[in-house]
């Protein structure tokens, strides 16, 4: 849970570098929460406005942890934008997404393994 919360508390921080754990960690716990509502909603018959409510909240930080997280990669932010072309720039995101870290310092900060 804590890396959850630690992304959205790093709302706004798109420079510096994410690493795949906090990035899928966010995902799942992301998903999660979206299914829950969706069931809620489902369940009390309501539309779903609590669904969007919660889309709008997270889009900011998932969209810094998706920057942080291709930092990581050592590929620039501009890369999200593959995921335009339909079907195939999903297949790369994924891709970039599961590979695992520089081992060095890049040009976007230090090794977030580095520092556990």
């Amino acid at each position: 849970m804590d890396w959850y919360v630690n992304v959205l508390q790093n709302y706004v921080g798109f420079s510096g570098r994410a690493r795949r754990k906090e990035y899928w960690m966010f995902f799942l716990f992301n998903l999660m929460a979206g299914v829950m509502l969706g069931i809620l909603e489902n369940m009390l018959g309501i539309p779903l406005v609590l669904s969007i409510i919660y889309s709008l909240g997270t889009l900011l930080p998932s969209l810094a942890l998706s920057f942080r997280r291709l930092h990581d990669t050592g590929r620039s932010a501009w890369w999200l934008l593959i995921g335009l072309i339909p079907i195939i720039g999903g297949i790369i995101l994924l891709v970039f997404s599961c590979q695992d870290s520089d081992p060095y310092d890049n040009h976007y900060g230090p090794n977030p393994k580095q520092f556990g």
